[in-house]
């Protein structure tokens, strides 16, 4: 039997090729308008973040760079943590990244290392508008991961006091295997590499990761935190997300709260008890536990 054949008898592979090819799906027929781009923007404001009148106080003196993950917009996957951190008391910002021409909505999909570039453009129009000398980053995802490239290549280690990453894809993905599949079927890991770098760049092993990973995973005078699940179906293995290295902590969720079922997308967008550890991350001096009673905090 052909191996892709056995493959997609396999319900669990099946599945993933079939959310693969919807993924791709979305690429090639966007149904989201250019014109969502600005009015979501608009309502990111008069909610209190990427308003750049916005001054850092005492308490909280950098201002907080949130950064979306692969598929995702500067709007659409902060809507629960950005105002959990403007209620705390921080400026807050959030940009799109890696965009492709024709393709409205769904970010994240350009080569990593331009979307860093963009990121180290964003960050200085951030602390010139609030005029902090460093920032803290929060990313999900791939989100999570970039701006370790920007820290390490573009000078970003000293615009930057810590990097927070949700899920991050720090040592790339093999997608629960999916990616050991890909020479099975001719063509599709051309079409995904010229069509959406960004993924291919993802990629366990891919040339991006090689030379992200080299010489160790972290640079000096920046503190990072990883934040985990290990029902992660995204990010695989879970424990590839883990950064070593001098002021890392890696935390996995169900360490904080054994019920907690968040997967790779809810741990970004919804999980409060998450959203208490990047509280924490950002001002260890008041961190408080984090239990599965911070879901209502």
């Amino acid at each position: 039997m052909l191996p892709w054949i056995r493959a997609a008898r396999v319900p669990r592979t099946r599945s993933l090729l079939a959310a693969l090819l919807l993924a791709l799906t979305v690429l090639v027929a966007p149904t989201a308008t250019a014109s969502a781009a600005p009015a979501a923007a608009e309502a990111a404001t008069s909610r209190g973040w990427n308003d750049y009148s916005c001054k850092p106080s005492a308490a909280h003196p950098r201002p907080v760079v949130l950064v979306h993950g692969t598929f995702g917009n500067s709007i659409d996957n902060w809507l629960v943590l950005a105002p959990y951190l403007i209620n705390r008391g921080y400026c807050v910002f959030s940009l799109d990244y890696g965009q492709l021409p024709g393709v409205p909505f769904f970010h994240g999909l350009g080569p990593i290392d331009k979307s860093a570039e963009q990121l180290d453009v964003f960050v200085d129009k951030v602390l010139d508008a609030t005029g902090a000398p460093k920032a803290d980053i929060v990313g999900h995802s791939q989100g999570g991961m970039m701006p370790n490239y920007y820290l390490k290549f573009l000078g970003g280690a000293g615009k930057v006091n810590a990097l927070v990453g949700i899920a991050p894809d720090n040592h790339g993905t093999t997608l629960l295997g999916l990616t050991k599949l890909l020479p099975y079927f001719p063509g599709v890991e051309k079409f995904i590499s010229d069509k959406t770098p960004g993924l291919a760049d993802q990629v366990a092993g891919s040339p991006f990761i090689t030379k992200l990973t080299a010489g160790g995973d972290t640079v000096p005078g920046v503190r990072y935190t990883v934040i985990a699940t290990k029902y992660d179906q995204v990010v695989t293995p879970y424990r590839t997300q883990y950064l070593d290295g001098p002021n890392v902590r890696n935390v996995l969720l169900q360490d904080l709260c054994p019920v907690d079922l968040s997967e790779h997308v809810a741990i970004g967008t919804i999980d409060r008890i998450a959203f208490h550890e990047v509280a924490n991350a950002l001002d260890p001096a008041r961190a408080t536990p984090t239990t599965c009673a911070s879901v209502i905090g």
